[in-house]
């Protein structure tokens, strides 16, 4: 039989009410004999005094018969106290008072000695004719300072025992207040406790949060939750496989400034989703960021993957999109020159229609032909030519110096590296020379591997780099251009040089825009 979260909370209620009283009991027991000795011995010596002190009694002492006088007297102090037995006795340990009325005349059941030899009084805990009992004795004077007799009192065990069991009902009736405001706040908390855990019970919990741990490990992406202040809550596997997140531990806060951006702007914008790029650790990492929602912001859940591996996975599809990409800018060219031949045609201007089919074919033919004949790299043609019919395109004249030339590359220097750093600054230009209006766009694009480096020039005609970025241009999420997808292109080149030993110089174009010299050692020794 299963118990819901309700029934358990009452019943731990009630178990620790219990066990409280229970305890309670115990503790009593164990110091039963104490209470007995210091606090009804005291009761019964202040009673015994009182009853010493009485002018009453010590009057009654000098009747032709005492206990006619002293017993109802010391009967009333005994109903007024409370005390289970008042007795007043003379020199002879004769009794003139006892609750029993057949006990007075009689010798008195406990010795007198160290109150009549001593002239003290004593508290001890004895058994007497009534049984057990918390007693207390003390000499009684007359008015002349002559001792007369001995007043003893005491309170049985069997009052005591009584006197705490009316306390402990009275401890336990109070306890039953807690007990029912307990049971009333435990259902109020376990209903709204209930309420904010979606109706759960702890073992649907307990096998939730595995089933997330089992799920967010089976995650073939990087995953790392945190919450609103950057603490992290929960990081898998895949994760822990990115050195920069390697030693991560669970409740620390994260420490990448680009990530703690994102963050903030996310809580304070009220942000379900944000992609963006990252470096970590000298790798570019696409990162899509979901917010947990519930009314606002309570955590985020960044998943990385790694830009290189999702290139690998879209080379293919990146090949046939680049093939696509490039016939649709050469058909949409050729389209153009083909109704002008076909007007010129239709106009009879045979001859200016041949010229200019001799000049498209020989443009085209004398770019193919230099960059087959300058560039050794079958990559870096292609990506020079692509970024050339990418520019027609766009309205953006890209020039390559006639004069330029790259044979092989040092073994140490990848094509891809290359195109990496080369296709970088050429987008950056065409991009500042499209955003300057009213003007024709000019890239131009110069290289030469003669001597002992690997430089090229690209230079433009656009806006150029202000003097006060040219020093922060390339660090990560620094750029002029409007967007959240920007400030990561000469990150990366600047990234990539440090790996060849390279460097990077911004200057003034010729045409007033930025000019860009890249140098890149073809030795292994030198350093940047």
């Amino acid at each position: 039989m299963k118990f819901s979260l309700l029934q358990k909370m009452m019943a731990l209620i009630i178990v620790v009410v219990f066990l409280s009283l229970g305890t309670a009991v115990l503790l009593l027991s164990f110091s039963f004999n104490g209470i007995m000795h210091n606090h009804f011995g005291e009761r019964a010596m202040d009673v015994a005094k009182m009853t010493a002190n009485n002018e009453r009694i010590i009057a009654g002492f000098q009747d032709e018969n005492p206990s006619s006088i002293i017993n109802p007297l010391a009967e009333e102090i005994r109903l007024q106290t409370g005390a289970s037995y008042v007795v007043v006795g003379n020199l002879e340990d004769i009794r003139y008072s006892h609750h029993d009325p057949a006990q007075i005349g009689e010798p008195m059941g406990s010795s007198n000695t160290p109150v009549f030899e001593n002239e003290e009084s004593i508290v001890y805990i004895d058994k007497g004719v009534s049984g057990k009992a918390a007693k207390a004795k003390t000499p009684i004077y007359n008015q002349d300072g002559e001792l007369i007799g001995v007043s003893s009192v005491g309170f049985l065990r069997t009052d005591i025992n009584e006197t705490i069991i009316q306390h402990l009902i009275s401890i336990s009736t109070w306890f039953l207040i807690p007990l029912l405001l307990g049971m009333v706040g435990a259902f109020a908390v376990s209903k709204n406790v209930k309420k904010s855990i979606f109706n759960l019970e702890p073992e649907e919990i307990s096998y939730a949060f595995k089933e997330k741990e089992a799920i967010l490990e089976s995650i073939h992406d990087a995953t790392l939750a945190v919450g609103t202040k950057g603490e992290v809550v929960s990081i898998n596997k895949k994760a822990r496989e990115i050195p920069y997140l390697k030693n991560q531990i669970i409740g620390e806060k994260i420490q990448h400034e680009q990530l703690l951006l994102v963050l903030t702007s996310m809580v304070n914008e009220r942000l379900s989703h944000k992609s963006f790029r990252v470096l970590l650790s000298e790798k570019v990492y696409l990162v899509n960021a979901s917010a947990i929602m519930d009314q606002e912001v309570k955590g985020i859940v960044f998943t990385f993957r790694s830009l290189k591996e999702v290139e690998s996975y879209a080379k293919e599809f990146s090949k046939i999109k680049e093939h696509k990409e490039n016939m649709r800018v050469t058909n949409h060219e050729h389209l153009n020159k083909l109704n002008t031949i076909y007007g010129l045609l239709k106009l009879n201007k045979v001859e200016e229609a041949t010229l200019l089919i001799s000049q498209e074919v020989e443009k085209q033919q004398d770019l193919i032909s230099f960059l087959m004949e300058s560039v050794s790299s079958p990559l870096i043609a292609a990506c020079l030519l692509g970024k050339t019919n990418r520019a027609s395109e766009l309205k953006v004249s890209l020039t390559i110096d006639k004069d330029s030339c790259l044979s092989s590359l040092p073994s140490h220097i990848s094509d891809e590296k290359i195109v990496t750093i080369v296709g970088n600054i050429i987008d950056n230009a065409v991009e500042s020379v499209r955003a300057k209006p009213n003007q024709d766009g000019k890239v131009l694009v110069s290289f030469t591997d003669i001597g002992n480096d690997i430089v090229f020039d690209i230079e433009d005609n656009g806006s150029g780099v202000p003097r006060d970025m040219v020093d922060r241009i390339f660090l990560e999420g620094v750029t002029s251009k409007s967007g959240d997808d920007h400030g990561l292109g000469l990150a990366i080149v600047t990234r990539t040089l440090k790996h060849l030993n390279g460097e990077i110089i911004v200057e003034t174009s010729q045409w007033d825009g930025a000019r860009f010299t890249v140098i890149i050692p073809k030795s292994i020794s030198r350093t940047a």
